[in-house]
């Protein structure tokens, strides 16, 4: 369940929100109200909610400042703004800080409530993937790995399709290099052939699935390219000292 924050001044309408949501059979759950954005913004800190559900026209505080100041302050919680029509503007400009969405508190209903959270669901569960990949891939967050456009053109596209055969002869096409040539670059560059590289960054998306989910061992070896389960355990073996089975028995590896 999504823990969830109502901020909002008028208590008919808090009302209205929790009905909705518990007719709605959403994944998100009210942990607590708000009634101005100042209020909200100490229930941030307090609870971290995964989601704000704001009203924009409020005393000291209004929605869009609660907003701004929430991503200033770092909170990554998904915000959905209440707004009247004449508030359009302002629900706009929420966007442009970074809000998921904006309902009409006048049209307010469980099909429109269902519809909005749907997509704020699908940008939570979007935001925990992709926590989870900068915990196993690190690497991921640096825009340059190294001070050749070429050989980063490389890392690039096998980042992107690690799971496909990828040859040296595929890289000198990508490029338009002489494939020697790249062998001998890519490894001044990276400190590594291009197969151990390749070879690495399978095993990473290997330990992560191995990690992160339920599939079998053969499953994960496919997923991340290798051509059968024998080989998929021996380069495991090579790059992590033991087998996958016993890498996923190991509780410090499982989040």
């Amino acid at each position: 369940m999504w823990r969830t924050l109502i901020v909002d001044d008028e208590q008919p309408a808090v009302k209205s929100i929790r009905k909705l949501f518990l007719k709605a059979g959403i994944p998100f759950e009210i942990i607590g109200e708000a009634e101005n954005g100042e209020a909200g913004l100490q229930m941030i800190r307090e609870l971290r909610p995964d989601v704000v559900v704001t009203d924009i026209n409020m005393p000291v505080m209004d929605g869009v400042k609660l907003l701004q100041v929430a991503r200033e302050e770092g909170f990554d919680c998904r915000f959905v703004m209440l707004t009247a029509l004449s508030e359009f503007e302002y629900a706009r400009q929420a966007l442009v800080f970074g809000a998921s969405d904006y309902i009409l508190k006048l049209s307010l209903d469980l099909q429109g409530l269902k519809q909005t959270m749907g997509k704020v669901h699908a940008e939570l569960e979007r935001m925990v993937k992709m926590k989870k990949a900068d915990k196993w891939f690190p690497e991921k967050q640096q825009t340059g790995p190294t001070d050749h456009v070429e050989m980063n053109k490389i890392i690039a596209y096998i980042e992107e399709h690690y799971s496909e055969d990828i040859s040296l002869k595929s890289m000198s096409e990508l490029i338009r290099m002489d494939a020697s040539y790249i062998s001998d670059l890519f490894k001044k560059k990276t400190g590594k052939t291009l197969t151990n590289y390749i070879q690495e960054r399978r095993i990473q998306a290997g330990k992560m699935l191995l990690a992160e989910t339920k599939l079998t061992i053969s499953e994960i070896g496919q997923q991340v390219g290798f051509e059968n389960d024998n080989y998929f355990i021996k380069i495991f073996k090579k790059w992590c000292g033991v087998t996958p089975n016993e890498f996923r028995k190991e509780p410090k590896n499982v989040l």
